[in-house]
């Protein structure tokens, strides 16, 4: 999927401005003059600033490039669910891993997107469950980020 450049233009302004919105409730410091709303609010006007520059350019070449041109993945069932599965695999993450567990969302999520991108079930099985407990083993041991246990939780160490 090819998006003209003032579409992109047009979110970057939004998030920008957004930003910058929410930076003005931010705190200030104690004798400072500057504070914690200071670099995020340089970040948001300069996605704005570029969003405009964005759609300034994108309008230009409206007449050689059309707002949306569908790439030919799109019309492939396999990379069109290979896509869901990325996407849907992340969400269901995100939703479940909190009352599920790492443990147990991540090898699923893996075995899901690897049939999706055609691996063989057998190898998808083992790669999933070998990668989650090495991702979990550098995450949750070596550096020490608190991976949620759910379900498995009584079997924490």
């Amino acid at each position: 999927m090819k998006l003209n450049d003032a579409v992109f233009g047009a979110i970057f302004i939004l998030i920008g401005v957004a930003v910058v919105w929410q930076v003005q409730s931010f705190p200030a410091m104690a004798g400072q003059k500057v504070g914690p709303a200071l670099f995020p609010g340089i970040v948001g006007s300069g996605m704005a600033i570029c969003g405009l520059l964005l759609v300034i350019a994108g309008l230009s070449k409206r007449a050689m490039s059309p707002w949306f041109q569908a790439l030919p993945w799109l019309r492939s069932p396999r990379h069109v669910l290979a896509f869901i599965a990325a996407v849907g695999t992340t969400l269901a993450y995100v939703l479940l891993a909190q009352r599920v567990g790492f443990l147990i969302v991540a090898p699923v999520a893996l075995f899901v997107m690897f049939i999706a991108f055609g691996v063989r079930a057998v190898t998808a099985v083992v790669v999933a469950v070998l990668a989650s407990v090495v991702i979990w083993y550098a995450f949750y041991k070596l550096l020490r980020v608190p991976l949620p246990w759910g379900l498995l939780e009584r079997f924490a160490f």
